[in-house]
């Protein structure tokens, strides 16, 4: 007889939109609607929380055979200052769609590798962007920096402009791990950011680490959290390794598929984290991620107010998120948008004068609704369709589907909600894909998506 583990762990989306990319409607978006969406959500919500903006920053010294993130590996320091410049005139061709200066309630840096670039690059890049906007009252700066070349300088440059937040990608602690995914990094590197960061003044320390890694045993993982445990990150996500090597760009051939833990092998390597992360003090939020009390992710869960997006999990809820630079996405929330991605065509059309996007999705309400409770579910562990923005066409259609993991006990399903035990938050992406009218009516006929578990 099959285990839950072995029954549910399939391929499927992530789900940090819906629909998800693979099922936008391609055909019938264009550019000209996606700055309809655009100009809307800002009239909407700009005045009342303020924007997010995310910037991706493509450029690595190295390639991680681990990342399936759009990168460009390069060792030429010189092509910081014409992206930055590009960047910063994406960031003028959407100001100047809009009456009123730009809200910005949170910022992230993404990658690539956001420390690949100059302090004095990154602060000419934020001083830029805030020349044209205002910040938010309760606004928050985060970035992704890489331990072996994040300076002391770089994140005091930040925390000046106003960032308070960063993660650093460990991934893992033992050699061979690190050799395989071509990340080696010693302890010392990422305590040294860490320290940095916390005597600089930075309110909130994340650290990446990852399970189902290649060559990755058990006995790695306990050593990785205890290692971490002497650091004690504020927060702390925890992925599960997506391979996905058949996707276009993504450098995830450093190992055998035979090197990887599979099934119960690979969730006892989360298990075992959560339980550790647990004893630490640190509470599970949503899927991957645990917070210390004292982090304001925790607090988001606890009020209610956890939101999830392209960057991840957030405490800060915002209705558009505007994604600069090569590849970003963007969600008026009534749309998506994503960018073209290679540096070349990003910079050719951004000096063209034209908004770099060359796909998008714009949302029917069928889409909105559903889009609903996949966050719910996806943040809360809960939704309902009792009010009338949250009725569902064809609940029962859904509910079908969710019957064979009622019956394991995997969603309490009552008379118009649904809630996940915590004992079975490992298969929330699975709940998920049956509210999934775009992949319930496609199921796609080659890979794409990692496995569910």
């Amino acid at each position: 007889m099959k285990s839950l583990i072995q029954k549910y762990n399939i391929p499927g989306p992530r789900y940090t939109s819906y629909p998800t990319v693979p099922f936008w409607d391609t055909a019938s978006f264009s550019k000209e609607k996606w700055i309809e969406t655009f100009k809307h959500s800002f009239l909407e919500s700009n005045s009342k929380e303020g924007v997010s903006v995310y910037i991706h920053l493509p450029f690595c010294e190295s390639l991680c055979t681990f990342c399936a993130c759009h990168k460009h590996i390069t060792k030429r320091h010189e092509v910081e200052e014409e992206y930055i410049e590009t960047v910063l005139k994406e960031w003028q061709l959407y100001v100047n769609l809009v009456d009123e200066k730009v809200v910005i309630k949170e910022l992230h840096l993404g990658g690539g590798t956001p420390t690949f670039f100059s302090k004095e690059n990154l602060k000419f890049l934020i001083d830029g962007l805030l020349k044209h906007a205002k910040k938010h009252e309760e606004a928050e700066f985060s970035f992704e920096g890489h331990p072996n070349n994040t300076t002391k300088d770089q994140l005091q440059t930040l925390f000046d402009v106003g960032f308070t937040r960063v993660s650093f990608g460990v991934q893992d602690y033992n050699e061979k791990v690190q050799e395989a995914i071509h990340r080696v990094q010693p302890f010392k590197a990422v305590k040294n950011v860490t320290n940095w960061s916390r005597e600089i003044g930075y309110t909130s320390v994340s650290h990446d680490l990852i399970f189902g890694l290649p060559h990755q045993t058990k006995e790695n993982v306990i050593y990785t959290i205890n290692k971490t445990k002497e650091l004690q990150p504020d927060r702390i996500s925890f992925y599960s390794y997506a391979h996905v090597p058949w996707v276009k760009g993504v450098g995830q051939r450093g190992f055998n598929d035979d090197d990887l833990p599979k099934n119960e092998e690979k969730r006892e390597l989360y298990e075992i984290g959560k339980q550790l992360f647990s004893e630490l003090g640190y509470e599970e939020i949503g899927m991957d991620h645990f917070a210390l009390k004292s982090d304001s992710l925790y607090k988001a869960t606890i009020n209610k107010t956890l939101h999830r997006n392209f960057m991840g999990y957030t405490s800060n809820k915002t209705q558009l998120m505007i994604g600069l630079g090569m590849s970003a996405i963007s969600d008026s929330w009534y749309g998506f948008a994503q960018n073209v991605k290679t540096v070349k065509e990003y910079q050719k059309i951004v000096n063209s004068g034209e908004i770099p996007v060359f796909r998008g999705h714009i949302l029917s309400k069928e889409d909105e609704v559903i889009r609903k409770h996949i966050l719910n579910i996806m943040c809360n562990f809960y939704t309902s369709w009792d009010e009338k923005d949250t009725k569902i066409n064809n609940i029962d259609a859904h509910l079908s589907l969710l019957q064979e993991m009622q019956n394991d006990g995997l969603v309490i399903i009552e008379e118009n909600s649904l809630t996940v035990p915590d004992d079975a938050r490992a298969y929330v992406r699975n709940i998920c894909m049956a509210f999934d009218k775009k992949l319930q009516k496609k199921q796609p006929e080659t890979k794409l998506f990692s496995m569910t578990i």
